[in-house]
């Protein structure tokens, strides 16, 4: 069997090395436990608000994407196909749907889908559905309004019946809290259709002419 040496003729790595080996075993105290976890939840109770906020924006945004890409879908289909294709949002995704200024429910299709939202994506079956997105599809507090119901494209991918000016959406989250234009926390977003057709999407902090307001 091996023998240990009396720590006073060790040397000083050796020395070291025991004192490491007996802090490890020996391990945390309960008070100390106590004082990580009262740290931590401070942390926690800190961040909270920042990440609810970050949450409740994350919404905004996806809201907002997701209607930058529907109503580029219609324009880039109504050039492809020759033909007029319409963005319209709706007050349900059933067959009791009507035409609405707010809410997240939209559909790209041929035909006026009133009445008919219920009817699968076709060529064929009126109202030849090409695409349809619930609102309720990860963003459930989001808030949409929009300066008209329809915004319709031609074959030259320009909306029709012109414009007076750009159809302008607002995007926001009343749940999550006001606007950062208004002084909040929400960087809400606008998505903008020019009378050429034109989509983008804006941040309303920002001026109408600073370049990192619309992208």
């Amino acid at each position: 069997m091996e023998r240990r040496q009396p720590e006073y003729l060790l040397g000083h790595q050796e020395r070291g090395r025991v004192l490491i080996t007996r802090h490890l075993w020996r391990g945390s105290t309960l008070v100390e436990l106590m004082i990580g976890i009262t740290i931590m939840g401070i942390l926690l109770a800190l961040a909270l608000p920042s990440f609810t906020t970050w949450l409740q924006s994350g919404q905004i945004r996806s809201a907002a994407e997701a209607l930058q890409n529907g109503i580029s879908l219609a324009r880039t289909e109504a050039v492809n196909r020759n033909s007029t294709v319409r963005f319209q949002f709706t007050s349900t995704l059933d067959a009791t749907c009507t035409l609405a200024n707010s809410g997240t429910n939209w559909i790209v299709s041929l035909d006026d889908p009133e009445g008919l939202c219920n009817v699968a994506p076709s060529d064929v079956t009126t109202p030849r559905t090409i695409q349809a997105r619930s609102g309720g599809e990860g963003t459930p507090n989001a808030v949409v309004a929009s300066t008209q119901s329809a915004i319709v494209f031609n074959g030259l991918g320009r909306v029709t019946p012109v414009p007076a000016g750009n159809i302008v959406i607002n995007v926001t989250n009343t749940k999550g809290g006001t606007c950062a234009a208004a002084g909040g926390n929400m960087r809400c977003l606008n998505v903008e259709v020019t009378p050429g057709g034109n989509v983008r999407m804006c941040d309303p902090k920002f001026a109408a002419t600073d370049p990192q307001g619309c992208r």
